[in-house]
């Protein structure tokens, strides 16, 4: 038997074979009577039973005292009573054996009260012994295109039931679910097949529905508008099957700003987590992020064809020269490469245009095309066929019939991803619109700058795609050389104060390459060491409760001979003193000078919805000021690490700029992968780990450890 929340049980909860409706009501200005009368006119073929104990009949079915009274056991339960109520409603359904609820009721988490918190803890705490899989509380339904049910409380859909087309929606707000998304993308031509207002999620969340909608073959690409992600690892792993069906996931995240989590939390009670977190979890599971409602269904409407180029390489075709310079400075500005073609399709379009008429890209074919009806067509062919043209853009001005069923011919025959920006009409025959094309399954953009974020996310998915595959899709695999035991123990040890000594110890057990040191506990001790060291020497107080020694003026560097020894361990820990009088110091620690090289810094942060986060950019001084850094989930692989890299706008720092060698960026990528593991053992021990800086040394020489903090957590 399936678990109630598996893909294969889910198809019950979206087409259940009968449904309860507990507070059904004839007023259609309530939930429960539009509830009712969206399941009796959207075409729904199960039995319905009304629950409310102040009818006998309503809208002509048996109306119910209760769910224990039913005749039959229903498949799926929606619940529109009062929050105080719902408890018991529910232990109805569990004593009925109903196995889904649907619960509409509001004032709980979201309300922001103590009481709402409770009463939903409550209801969540039930599911879970019961077994009986609840959505919402605080939402507005869901809605199958393809069966025809919709228990649903939105008063935005009238009329007939919508084609059920191959892209799915999922929401935690239902009013800018139903209007902002579902009914503008229909207006737009973006058939829907399902569509889930989850709401507060006190059970199934997001992806589960997710997970439900990849696996369903009727859908192509999912639609996400998003508070928060309840539960980070499912929702990663439901991207992640996405990503080997070649299904891509569209996200419209909010909370990107203060203002935005403040309204989020009030909203469905979330818990939104930093947004550059969330920028990097998408992009490392292939999930694409949107930033408006427009957006999100205009990029759908492109990804949802799943034909995927090999690179960012577009070629757009016109009849106006102003379109043309027009979307060669959007397309630059959006990223997309507008490529030379190949010389042999250069020569075969010279022979299709007039002689004056330049051959580039975008390719202006000029007003010859209102004397060559199959210009259009013959020379989108000949872009087509070159392999330097990854997507193809044709724009249609004021096309003939002709050109147009080129085009429509080319999007289907093609493998290339075709977008088509359609800026005025046919006058050949005003009956074919941009309309009539997107209902033919094209997707037909009105605007530029639309059309050409839908044409850069499927650029950036066709390589998520390619990159997957170079890589085997395959786990990323834990490096040699790593003892988490003893990392384990000497955390263990160390506690919630781990000073920069017991830090790198930890790090050392990962494999990482940490300075030659030693601890000394008075002068003579220092000048020992550093005679042993040899060289030029730092000098840094260690001390549990000293984490910053810059900050405190405990440190020197360049320290060379015994006399300034001698003087650096007095001024260090007469610093150390002056700036913390009743702190520990277990003694000063006497350190190597690394080589001159560029200073990173490779940590670990504790984000509040993905947990453990690798965190990595240009060090030393200039981190909190410049804030160049790039984020992953752990662990990552070599690539991911290389990835995170070239994100940062300093990285031509490492390749080698104004004579500097180039530094030894592989084992930079082996110090990320290391330090993704350490997150990914011992993350949920630490709150954080900062390496700063961790030295990038020339090409050979590696990469050096020079300086570390971890701030453990208390065991609780």
């Amino acid at each position: 038997m399936q678990p109630a929340s598996s893909p294969a049980s889910l198809k019950t909860f979206f087409n259940p074979a009968s449904v309860a409706l507990v507070g059904a009501t004839e007023d259609l200005s309530k939930f429960g009577g539009r509830c009712l009368n969206h399941m009796l006119e959207f075409g729904y073929q199960g039995r319905v039973y009304p629950v409310n104990p102040r009818y006998k009949m309503l809208r002509g079915l048996p109306c119910f005292p209760s769910v224990l009274d039913l005749p039959e056991t229903p498949e799926h339960a929606g619940i529109v009573v009062a929050a105080e109520r719902v408890l018991d409603t529910l232990r109805q359904c569990a004593e009925k054996g109903v196995p889904f609820a649907t619960i509409f009721s509001s004032n709980f988490s979201e309300a922001g009260t103590e009481r709402g918190r409770a009463l939903q803890e409550e209801i969540r705490a039930f599911a879970r012994s019961s077994g009986l899989r609840l959505m919402g509380p605080n939402c507005n339904g869901l809605i199958n295109f393809i069966d025809g049910f919709a228990m649903v409380s939105t008063a935005a859909i009238k009329g007939p039931r919508k084609p059920a087309g191959n892209v799915a929606l999922i929401c935690h707000s239902g009013g800018l679910g139903h209007i902002n998304i579902m009914w503008r993308a229909q207006e737009a031509g973006v058939g829907i097949n399902y569509e889930v207002s989850c709401g507060n999620e006190a059970d199934l969340d997001a992806a589960d529905f997710l997970r439900f909608m990849i696996e369903d073959p009727s859908t192509d690409a999912v639609m996400l508008a998003l508070e928060t992600i309840r539960d980070a690892a499912k929702f990663i792993e439901a991207a992640r099957l996405a990503a080997e069906r070649e299904k891509a996931i569209v996200i419209l995240k909010f909370g990107r700003t203060e203002a935005g989590r403040c309204a989020a939390a009030s909203h469905t009670g979330a818990v939104t987590g930093a947004d550059e977190v969330h920028d990097a979890a998408f992009r490392q599971c292939g999930v694409i992020r949107v930033n408006d409602c427009n957006e999100l269904y205009e990029t759908a409407k492109l990804l949802r064809r799943r034909k995927w180029p090999k690179g960012r390489r577009a070629a757009a075709l016109s009849g106006s020269g102003g379109h043309s310079v027009l979307m060669a400075d959007l397309g630059a500005a959006a990223g997309i490469d507008w490529t030379g073609y190949s010389d042999r399709t250069v020569e075969q379009l010279r022979a299709l245009v007039p002689g004056y008429a330049a051959v580039s890209n975008p390719t202006d074919l000029t007003s010859a095309l209102t004397g060559s009806p199959r210009l259009f067509q013959d020379a989108l062919r000949l872009v087509a066929d070159d392999e330097r043209v990854d997507v193809l853009i044709p724009i249609l001005v004021s096309p003939t019939v002709a050109a147009i069923e080129g085009v429509v011919n080319l999007a289907e025959s093609s493998s290339k991803p075709v977008a088509v920006l359609w800026t005025g009409y046919c006058p050949e025959n005003p009956a074919v619109t941009a309309a009539s094309l997107v209902a033919r399954g094209l997707p037909v953009y009105r605007d530029a700058t639309t059309c050409l974020k839908a044409v850069r996310a499927v650029m950036t998915y066709g390589e998520f795609l390619t990159r997957r595959k170079r890589d085997g899709g395959v786990a990323p695999a834990r490096p040699a050389g790593i003892d988490a035991d003893r990392a384990c123990q000497l955390l263990a040890a160390a506690g919630e104060a781990v000073t920069e000594r017991a830090a790198k110890e930890i790090l050392a057990a990962y494999g990482l390459h940490v300075t030659q040191e030693r601890l000394a506990q008075n002068a003579d001790e220092a000048a020992s060491a550093a005679q042993a060291i040899g060289g030029k020497v730092a000098l840094k107080i260690e001390s549990p409760d000293i984490p910053h020694k810059t900050e405190a003026g405990a440190i020197r560097l360049g320290v060379q001979g015994k006399e300034q020894v001698l003087q650096a361990y007095d001024e260090v820990t007469a610093a150390a003193r002056r700036y913390k009088p009743a702190a520990r110091i277990n003694g000063v620690l006497v350190q190597e000078m690394v080589p001159e090289g560029v200073e990173l810094m490779l940590g670990i942060a504790t984000d509040e919805v993905f947990g453990p986060v690798i965190v990595a950019g240009l060090g030393g001084i200039h981190v909190e000021i410049l804030r160049d850094v790039g984020y992953r989930l752990p662990p990552v692989t070599h690539a991911e690490a290389q990835a995170m890299l070239r994100e940062l706008r300093a990285y031509p720092l490492l390749e080698g700029v104004r004579g500097k060698a180039p530094r030894d960026v592989d084992a930079l990528c082996d110090a990320i992968v290391r330090v993704s593991w350490l997150a990914h053992d011992l993350g949920d021990r630490l709150r954080e780990l900062d390496v700063n800086p961790l030295m990038a040394l020339e090409r050979g020489a590696c990469t050096r450890v020079v300086d570390a903090l971890i701030v453990g957590k208390t065991a609780p």
